[in-house]
């Protein structure tokens, strides 16, 4: 609890237990809107210092703070470093036995604790719900609370439940975040979760330390390794396939390209995943390669990059996962390679589902968003947050903003495309149409007589490549769609085109930057061999002292901490209390041990 003489106890917290001299955009309103009794939906992005808005108010307010969150993987990194700040907080979860959530129980009645970290399956159960009956509560956090959406990727049942906190505990204010929700998500939570009369605080949806790339497939793999060799040798990333083959392939050909590797995904048993998860999260410089099962809570602030080398779902699912990296607002990439077949495959998934009608409209409505998005010929980031409702001026940090793409008049080529697949019957697939429109008699061209199409051979000035980018645009602009099998079918859009009521643009496609290794950058940029080889031994220590510790690196101190350290040189601890990110307890803890670092660097370079 903070001392009453304090000014301002909020700054006061925020200064002296985490370290940093000032709030970001909403953070002052939402904790002191929290302090003081009133219920709040918060839309923050990640990185943007959502967890403050909770923990600080949990601080300052009499009783305990109760954490709702879906993932024991985030409740346990969360306590981890909120007990190196000195805050008395826990976890209680399935990992815990019975003597240990009975002790919990008693140090949260006993009034011994600050913040304590459930899981929603535990909280909804009565003999939990008469615990909190007997205890001082402080106030509810409900995370990740786009689980209540039944439209959402992350779905969690359990969370639906959630509305009885208000009803049991009506004087005790709620506060729920989420880094995603479009309109319809957003309005979900507030009725599902009794919030009608909450304050909403909406940031920005915008991450401009991301740059955001979209490659078309050409040996996505080799691509892939090109992006990480050029642009995030040595960094943590995370790479998200489909399929779960697919993850373990991928990942075992990184290894054997020499690339420190682990594949992630539910068909794992626990212990796999859990060992896995911790090496990421701990180690420096790994890479994991998963299903979208892996990420959801991981509060890993120095992940450089995230690759898709398979189409996320929707918007909202691409843009959370591209979320995960550059937590700590340091320079990071979002990278995904894309191509005609991830469109039929996820169309595919839609189609054969057993999701009502509705549920697959919204899907499709969802698969076009993001379509539109990988077609783009403007700025991505434009695209990204209109999608969210927030508009925004062309970022120039994006691979559409920093190589602006080519046009040319493709009516002709598209009116050819258009006949061939009507000509052909409308059912198959763009290797297929683009064979005819190259005149290649291929065994499957003369089985089925397509030879003697008008349209065959018609296609020749055009590349392979230029006619499947074609198709794909001419798919986002929904002059063709996608049946069930793959084939691709005519709009009722396409008419004026065909009649030549209407012409087409469509983007050259690019024969240089493979992998798009071009148009990103390092995340970080050495002025002389002496910085590196400081920047080297600020992260050893952090290392030795990590593993000293069991606890991961980022906990010691973040990246954008020692790169303060790296630019400001510190030779005091008076002047190293002034880096964001050294509190009252990690100054004393590990204050002396980066300075002898930097001390000893500085005798030995002057």
């Amino acid at each position: 609890m903070n001392s009453p003489e304090s000014p301002d106890p909020a700054l006061h917290v925020l200064r002296h237990t985490f370290g940093f001299g000032a709030f970001r955009g909403e953070q002052a309103a939402i904790v002191e809107h929290l302090q003081h009794g009133g219920d709040a939906l918060v839309l923050m992005p990640t990185g943007g210092g959502k967890s403050l808005c909770y923990q600080i108010p949990s601080l300052l307010r009499e009783g305990c703070g109760i954490v709702v969150s879906p993932l024991i993987a985030l409740m346990q990194d969360q306590v981890q470093a909120l007990e190196l700040l000195g805050v008395r907080a826990t976890y209680l979860n399935s990992t815990r036995s019975a003597e240990e959530a009975a002790a919990i129980e008693q140090q949260l009645l006993a009034g011994e604790l600050d913040m304590l970290y459930v899981a929603p399956e535990r909280l909804m159960t009565p003999r939990f719900q008469n615990l909190l009956g007997r205890a001082r509560i402080a106030l509810f956090a409900i995370d990740e609370a786009h689980c209540v959406s039944q439209w959402g990727h992350d779905f969690r049942p359990e969370y639906i439940q959630l509305s009885i906190l208000h009803e049991r505990f009506p004087e005790v204010p709620r506060i729920a975040l989420t880094a995603t929700a479009d309109a319809a998500t957003r309005q979900e939570i507030v009725e599902r979760l009794a919030l009608q009369s909450a304050r909403l605080f909406v940031s920005s949806f915008d991450r401009p330390n991301i740059r955001y790339t979209v490659v078309e497939k050409d040996n996505p793999r080799k691509q892939l390794l090109r992006f990480i060799r050029s642009n995030h040798e040595g960094d943590s990333g995370i790479v998200y396939c489909l399929s779960r083959k697919k993850v373990e392939e991928t990942a075992t050909w990184l290894k054997s390209e020499g690339i420190r590797a682990l594949a992630y995904h539910a068909g794992f048993d626990a212990a796999t995943r859990e060992a896995h998860q911790t090496e990421f999260v701990r180690g420096d410089g790994v890479v994991m390669v998963a299903t979208v099962a892996f990420g959801m809570g991981i509060d890993k602030p120095d992940v450089r990059f995230v690759a898709h080398l398979d189409l996320p779902k929707s918007l909202e699912a691409y843009y959370q996962e591209t979320g995960r990296a550059g937590r700590d607002g340091l320079a990071s990439n979002a990278w995904m390679a894309y191509g005609l077949q991830d469109l039929v495959l996820l169309r595919e998934m839609i189609e054969q589902s057993q999701a009502p009608d509705e549920v697959k409209r919204v899907e499709r409505q969802k698969l076009d968003a993001l379509l539109g998005y990988c077609e783009a010929t403007a700025c991505r980031r434009e695209v990204l947050l209109r999608y969210f409702g927030e508009s925004s001026t062309p970022c120039g940090n994006c691979d559409m903003c920093l190589t602006p793409p080519e046009t040319f008049d493709a009516t002709v080529p598209a009116q050819q495309a258009l006949s061939t697949i009507y000509r052909s019957g409308q059912r198959y697939g763009a290797g297929h149409l683009v064979d005819i429109l190259q005149g290649r008699a291929t065994a499957k061209v003369t089985e089925r007589g397509h030879q003697s199409l008008s349209t065959f051979g018609i296609g020749k000035s055009l590349s392979d490549a230029q006619w499947s980018s074609l198709l794909r645009q001419m798919a986002a602009q929904g002059l063709v769609g996608v049946n069930e099998h793959g084939g691709l079918v005519l709009q009722e859009s396409c008419r004026a085109i065909l009649r030549g009521e209407a012409a087409f643009m469509a983007r050259k496609v690019r024969e240089s930057a493979p992998g798009g290794a071009s148009s990103v950058r390092r995340q970080m940029e050495f002025e002389s061999d002496e910085a590196r080889t400081l920047w080297a031994a600020l992260r050893q220590c952090r290392r030795e002292l990590a593993e000293e510790q069991n606890v991961p690196a980022y906990v010691i101190f973040g990246d954008a901490t020692l790169k303060q350290m790296l630019e400001k040189r510190p030779q005091s601890l008076e002047a190293m209390y002034e880096l964001s990110g050294v509190g009252d307890r990690k100054l004393a803890a590990y204050g002396t041990a980066f300075l002898e670092v930097l001390q000893a660097h500085q005798r030995r370079h002057g």
